[in-house]
């Protein structure tokens, strides 16, 4: 249980207070039959949100210090998570840093263009900051928006949960597959080996297991 900290347990009840991890059987986008989902859609109070940017914060805070230039949160789960780390980074910490999203449409009046907030210059190291990762679509989307804008450098993205699924390439997750492919680090909050350990100390979770472990062993890369 090494793996396993205080801080990891925290945001695991965290989650599972919010109704956002839940345990049961249900069938991911690609068809996967899974004991464990997690829905981020379902954060929807300004206490969750309080709690999410103070997780974040702390693990941007971990990884990087203040050695970055501004916080991206893709549209549109990703916004208020690149406000909230934003505000927790400044608060907690220390590290005022500014934040921007891409709006879905570009504005052609008013201030016009497709960023809100920061623009980015060049030479600018940006870091991302989104739900989850799957099959790194958001990603692939939102590189091509930022060296619109400018040469900037992305190095670090920041996730609430690594399912450690196997990606577009067999033995690899899409994590893996980002990092070879783009050269950025993906961090999670936490792994789903950190909650199959949770599980793990829980009497009244113990039966899933089993599932859990069938789960991983045909769909995870560990």
């Amino acid at each position: 249980m090494a793996n396993l900290t205080q801080e990891k347990i925290r945001f695991i009840e965290f989650m599972m207070e919010s109704d956002v991890l839940r345990f049961g059987e249900f069938v991911t986008k690609s068809g996967r039959n899974t004991p464990y989902f997690v829905n981020t859609g379902n954060y929807k109070t300004g206490a969750q949100l309080m709690q999410l940017g103070k997780f974040y914060a702390a693990l941007v805070k971990e990884v990087c210090g203040g050695d970055f230039t501004a916080m991206y949160g893709p549209a549109y789960k990703g916004i208020p998570l690149a406000a909230a780390t934003a505000i927790f980074l400044a608060g907690d910490h220390g590290i005022d840093k500014p934040y921007f999203f891409n709006r879905k449409e570009v504005k052609d009046h008013g201030e016009g263009g497709g960023l809100v907030g920061y623009q980015p210059q060049n030479g600018d190291n940006i870091v991302i900051i989104e739900d989850v990762i799957t099959a790194g679509t958001a990603l692939r989307e939102s590189l091509p928006i930022l060296k619109d804008y400018a040469d900037v450098t992305v190095k670090d993205m920041f996730i609430s949960v690594n399912r450690c699924e196997v990606g577009a390439t067999a033995g690899k997750t899409a994590i893996m597959e980002v990092k070879e492919e783009f050269g950025i680090d993906v961090h999670a909050i936490v792994t789903v080996r950190d909650i199959r350990e949770y599980l793990d100390t829980r009497d009244d979770y113990k039966h899933l297991l089993p599932l859990m472990d069938a789960y991983m062993e045909q769909y995870c890369v560990l």
